[in-house]
C-alpha cells in the first residue's frame, strides 16, 4: 500500500457545502463560500489567505497536545527568542553556504562546542557537520564505517566478504534502515532476562573479519538506560590482542550526548576513549531545539574518508560537503547555536538536572501506587520504564496507555524485542517544559483511572499493535 495514500471517497455534496464556516469569508459572509475545496487534489482557483488558514488550523486541533506527548524525545518548547530566530532564518538555504557565510559559520561553531564536550583530544582537528536529525547523523556514520572496512578489505570485497554491523537489538530504527540501504549484515544482540541493552562481552563475541563497526547506544530509547560504552571498547582492545581485528566504535548519543557531559562527569564514554571514532546526536532531543537537527561528528579526518566529502562549486563558491540532504533551512542550527549561547555549561547542567529530577520524582510515586514495576528510574537518561506489578491481572500496559489518552496523555506502550518480547511496557520521557506541575497532573490522572481499571474482570486491549504509540 502507498504510503500516505487518500480515501477515494469525497464527502457527499450537501456536506461539502456546509464545510467552511460563513464567517471565514474575506468581507462578504455568504459570497463564494457555497463550496469546500477539495481534499485530495489542487482547487481550480485560490482561496482568501485567512480562509485557507483557518481550514487548516480547525484541523490540526485534531492533533495531540505535544506538551503532554511522554513518548516523544523531541524538544516541544523554546523560549519566544529562539522562535523569532528561527523564523527571521527559515528562508535561508544551509546549503548556500557562500550566500549565508553567518550562518555556515555558526555550524562550525557548533561543532567546535561539540567537539570540546565531548572530550576530543584535538578539537581542532575534529571533522563534523550538523544534519536533519539523528538518522541522518548515524546514516553518515554507518557510511564512513563501511568505507574504511572496505578499503581496508578492498582484495576481497565485494567478491567474497560481506560487511556486518554489531548493536544491540534495541537501536533506534534508523541503524535497521542503514544495513537495510547500503547492504550491511546487522548482527543484533538480543535482550536477555534483565538485561535490556548490548553488553560488553556479546558485542565482541560477534565481531569478526566483516565488521565495519559496534554501535553503542547512550541513552536507550526503550528504557533510557546507557550502554557500557568503555567496557565494550576495552572489550574490543582484548578481541585486537588476540585476533589483530581492530573494530571500531560508533556512539549512538542521540539524547545521551547531550545529558551525560552535564550530569555524568565522570563517565567515560566519549573520545576519551580511543575506540570510540565517532558520535552522533540529536539538537532536538535533549539540545533543546526544535526538530529536525543532528549532529555527526568524527576524531579526525582519518575517521571520515575525503571521498565521502563531495567538494562542490556551487553559486560560487567552493563547498565542501557530507551530509546526505542536500537543501534545508538554516533556522534548526541558529536556534542551536542561540541556545548553546544562552545556557551554556551551568545552563545546560540546571535544565537536564530539572529533568532527571522529575523523572526520577515520578517514578518513585507510580511505584508507591503499588500496581506497576519499575524497570529504570530515570537516573540516566530522564526516562524511565515501568510495567504492570505481577499480581495485577485486571488490566495491563496497553490498557493504561488507552486510559491516559482520553485524558490527553500520550504514553507509549509497547513489547521489548527479541528475546524479552514476555515483557510489555510504558515509557515516559522528561524533557525541558514538563514540569513538577504536570508530573502532579499526570500522577492525579492516573491515580483517578486506577480503580475503573482494577475492577475490569481482563485487560480490554485486544489489538495491541493499534494499542500502542510506540514507533521510534
Amino acid at each position: 500500500m502507498p504510503l500516505h495514500q487518500g480515501p477515494d471517497a469525497s464527502p457527499p455534496e450537501r456536506e461539502r457545502r456546509l464545510a467552511l464556516n460563513p464567517f471565514y469569508g474575506a468581507a462578504d459572509p455568504i459570497g463564494g463560500m457555497t463550496d469546500a475545496p477539495p481534499r485530495h487534489e489542487l482547487p481550480d482557483g485560490p482561496l482568501p489567505p485567512m480562509s485557507a488558514y483557518q481550514l487548516v488550523h480547525d484541523e490540526l486541533m485534531l492533533d495531540g497536545n505535544s506538551r503532554l506527548n511522554l513518548a516523544t524525545f523531541v524538544t516541544t518548547w523554546m523560549e519566544p527568542q529562539a522562535g523569532v530566530l528561527m523564523s527571521e532564518c527559515r528562508d535561508k538555504n544551509m546549503i548556500d553556504k557562500d550566500e549565508y557565510p553567518r550562518t555556515a559559520e555558526l555550524e562550525r561553531r557548533c561543532v567546535a562546542m561539540l567537539a570540546r564536550l565531548w572530550n576530543a583530544p584535538d578539537p581542532a582537528a575534529v571533522v563534523g557537520c550538523s544534519t536533519t536529525g539523528s538518522s541522518e547523523a548515524c546514516m553518515l556514520a554507518g557510511l564512513a564505517l563501511k568505507r574504511r572496512w572496505a578499503k581496508r578489505n578492498s582484495d576481497r570485497y565485494p567478491a567474497t566478504a560481506r560487511p556486518n554491523l554489531v548493536m544491540g537489538v534495541n537501536v533506534q530504527v534508523c541503524w535497521e534502515k542503514f544495513c537495510e540501504f547500503w547492504e550491511v549484515e546487522p548482527r543484533l544482540v538480543p535482550m536477555e532476562g534483565g538485561r535490556f541493552h548490548l553488553d560488553a562481552e556479546s558485542a565482541a563475541a560477534l565481531c569478526d573479519e566483516n565488521t565495519i563497526g559496534v554501535v553503542a547506544v547512550l541513552g536507550s530509547t526503550f528504557d533510557g538506560s546507557y550502554e557500557p560504552v568503555a567496557e565494550i571498547c576495552a572489550a574490543l582492545d582484548a578481541l585486537q590482542e588476540r585476533t589483530g581485528l581492530d573494530i571500531p566504535v560508533h556512539v549512538d548519543g542521540a539524547s545521551g550526548a547531550m545529558v551525560a557531559p552535564f550530569l555524568d562527569e565522570d563517565l567515560v564514554w566519549d573520545f576519551r576513549l580511543p575506540r570510540v571514532s565517532s558520535i552522533n546526536t540529536s539538537g532536538h532531543k535533549y539540545g533543546l531545539v526544535y526538530p529536525g537537527v543532528g549532529w555527526a561528528l568524527w576524531r579526525s579526518p582519518v575517521e571520515l574518508p575525503e571521498e565521502l566529502v563531495f567538494r562542490v562549486n556551487y553559486l560560487g563558491g567552493d563547498m565542501p560537503t557530507f551530509a546526505l540532504n542536500f537543501s534545508r533551512p538554516g533556522a534548526q542550527v541558529v536556534a542551536q547555536y542561540y541556545t548553546f549561547l544562552r545556557l551554556g555549561r551551568e545552563g545546560y547542567r540546571a535544565v537536564q538536572q530539572t529533568s532527571r529530577d522529575v523523572a526520577r520524582g515520578l517514578a518513585e510515586r507510580i511505584e508507591a501506587m503499588g500496581d506497576f514495576q519499575l524497570l529504570t528510574y530515570g537516573n540516566q537518561l530522564p526516562v524511565f520504564a515501568f510495567t504492570t506489578a505481577p499480581d495485577v491481572t485486571s488490566f495491563d500496559v496497553f490498557d493504561v496507555s488507552r486510559r491516559l489518552r482520553e485524558q490527553g496523555w500520550l504514553v507509549p506502550a509497547y513489547t521489548f524485542p527479541a528475546n524479552r518480547e514476555d515483557l510489555s511496557v510504558l515509557r515516559v520521557v522528561c524533557r525541558n517544559g514538563f514540569s513538577v506541575d504536570l508530573a502532579g497532573l499526570l500522577i492525579e490522572d492516573l491515580t483517578r483511572l486506577l480503580p475503573e481499571l482494577r475492577s475490569q474482570p481482563r485487560p480490554f486491549t485486544h489489538d495491541r499493535d493499534a494499542a500502542t504509540s510506540f514507533h521510534h
